[in-house]
């Protein structure tokens, strides 16, 4: 059984760039404060501008993958085999991870949302409860697909549903599939990304987006990678060449996606996940050293479940504040941007905080405070 290893700073900044993605993706949607019409558009490519804006749907399957890899690893870590998982001691841990950030989220949405606050409060179609109760039962992408587009500090939700569904059955998936078997099942869930997504009409834009299986086959790549990972160690040249070969597929599918789509049979996200994959495989055999100046995108990563689940409060606010002094005016959008992340961090450092206090009060222990710190280090968003 492999002993627990510290952090890799290189998965932290993987998953750093993932939630800034994400963030500048909100923020930068045609509606709010995009990046293009502002003084700045005209003097950077729009290509460059497009990967920067419009790739946070890709980001959230970069997280799928890396959900995937690190929780598999843990355990392999903890339990040696998958055979050995403790399904009761899994899903506790996981609800305390979860749950505790997750409720106070949902009391802050609850109360804008009862006062009527635009883009907290449910549309016509959609209730306080219906939103309360799917997102607490981790079915909030099945409400959206049948009521539309839940309002904005909402819908981030989707993704962490799609998560918690799969790791309800992946320990009894590992208890009761022989090791063959799991793997068979894992590979045949993660090579059919794209026929799953193929599945649902284009027209019904939500459940395209958000449908359980597609974002299950992200997470059965990282699984898969963790698994390879345990068998086969590449050595350091091996791990430089595989690194650099997932940081091209990403950069190719982040950067050139229309290209992709058009020319290599519509293998985007089949590009992310391997990409993904391969430089989590490199990262893990080989940790780079860490490097002072990526401290903040590091810092991002491990920050990243709660990036993920506050930053709508910071995107809107900006958006709000903006238009409050600016008006429809575009042209200083590019203004906001550093400063709207930085927000975003501190706010996310906030109630990390907040979470290591309220374990404190509630179990009045030290050693509780270092596992809550603890339970931070190894989680993507929706982990």
């Amino acid at each position: 059984m492999d002993s627990p290893t510290p952090r890799n700073f290189a998965i932290d900044c993987l998953r750093g760039v993932a939630i800034l993605l994400v963030v500048v993706h909100h923020l930068a949607l045609p509606f709010r404060l995009p990046l293009a019409p502002s003084l700045l558009g005209p003097w950077v490519p729009k290509r460059l501008i497009d990967a920067v804006s419009f790739n946070g749907y890709e980001a959230v399957f970069m997280f799928f993958v890396i959900s995937g890899f690190l929780i598999t690893t843990r355990l392999l870590e903890r339990h040696g085999d998958l055979r050995r998982v403790d399904p009761g001691a899994f899903y506790l841990a996981r609800a305390r991870r979860i749950l505790p950030l997750l409720l106070v989220v949902l009391a802050v949405l609850t109360l804008l949302a009862a006062l009527g606050v635009p883009d907290f409060a449910p549309s016509s179609k959609q209730s306080l409860g219906g939103l309360l109760g799917s997102a607490l039962t981790f079915t909030f992408n099945w409400y959206e697909g049948r009521t539309g587009w839940a309002p904005a500090a909402w819908d981030v939700l989707w993704s962490l549903s799609i998560e918690e569904v799969f790791y309800v059955g992946f320990p009894l998936l590992c208890l009761g599939l022989p090791r063959p078997l799991l793997v068979v099942a894992l590979a045949v869930l993660a090579l059919s990304l794209l026929p799953l997504r193929s599945m649902v009409p284009v027209s019904h834009e939500v459940w395209w987006e958000k449908a359980y299986l597609p974002g299950m086959s992200a997470i059965a790549w990282g699984v898969l990678a963790a698994l390879a990972v345990q068998r086969w160690r590449p050595g350091p040249r091996d791990a430089r060449a595989l690194a650099i070969f997932g940081g091209f597929c990403v950069l190719l599918v982040i950067g050139w996606g229309d290209l992709v789509h058009r020319h290599l049979f519509k293998s985007g996200m089949y590009g992310l996940c391997v990409g993904t994959c391969a430089m989590l495989i490199a990262f893990r055999a080989h940790a780079p050293a860490q490097r002072s100046g990526l401290n903040w995108l590091a810092r991002m990563g491990r920050l990243s479940y709660e990036l993920y689940l506050s930053h709508m409060f910071v995107v809107l606010g900006t958006v709000a504040l903006y238009r409050s002094l600016l008006g429809p005016s575009q042209a200083w959008t590019f203004v906001v941007y550093v400063p709207a992340v930085i927000a975003s961090i501190g706010l996310a450092i906030s109630l990390e905080r907040l979470m290591v206090r309220l374990a404190e009060l509630v179990t009045g222990s030290t050693r509780a405070t270092r596992h809550a710190r603890a339970g931070t280090k190894d989680i993507a968003p929706g982990n």
